[in-house]
């Protein structure tokens, strides 16, 4: 079946079984390699992408039931060398350790800022505890989530006039 789908902002028709997999789509047909595939059972959470803003396992979505939408993969955040504020923020914050999973936890937040998700910091937990991470204790991944809601928190807000402050940047912690 022909599929066509709008991959980071550029249009793509794509032949594939009807049994394929968005993420398989992604990886193999359209060279994304950065949604991983880990449990291919949607428990893991790192083959995470958007469809039309929505945080979607891409291993339990078929590629043709994402025909015409709108997918952002962890590929399309990025403004050339500037990484968006919440890979910065994973950066800042030592929020990674195999990088494995690092992909699906930046484009649930994301996901959860287009869908108008601000969570507490209860919330905040909760949302992260739905991807999981085998190698770290997800303090430096709750802190770099933390720290990506507050910069686009800042970035949303009315100016008063005060300088950005720079982003902490956080001495090296052994998890």
């Amino acid at each position: 079946m022909k599929v066509q789908l709008t991959v980071n902002g550029t249009s793509q028709t794509v032949d594939v079984e009807p049994r394929r997999t968005l993420a398989d789509t992604l990886r193999e047909d359209l060279g994304m390699t950065g949604t991983h595939l880990g449990c291919e059972h949607g428990v893991c959470g790192a083959c995470t992408v958007l469809v039309d803003d929505s945080p979607v396992r891409s291993c339990l979505m078929f590629a043709v039931q994402a025909g015409g939408s709108k997918i952002t993969t962890i590929e399309g955040l990025a403004d050339g060398e500037r990484l968006h504020p919440i890979q910065q923020a994973f950066v800042d914050n030592f929020g990674l350790q195999c990088g494995f999973c690092t992909p699906g936890f930046v484009m649930l937040l994301e996901g959860a800022h287009r869908m108008g998700i601000e969570p507490d910091a209860d919330a905040l937990v909760e949302l992260l505890a739905s991807n999981l991470c085998r190698c770290t204790g997800y303090v430096a991944i709750k802190e770099a989530a933390a720290q990506a809601l507050a910069v686009r928190r800042s970035s949303t807000a009315p100016s008063r006039g005060r300088p950005a402050q720079p982003a902490r940047r956080p001495t090296r912690r052994y998890r």
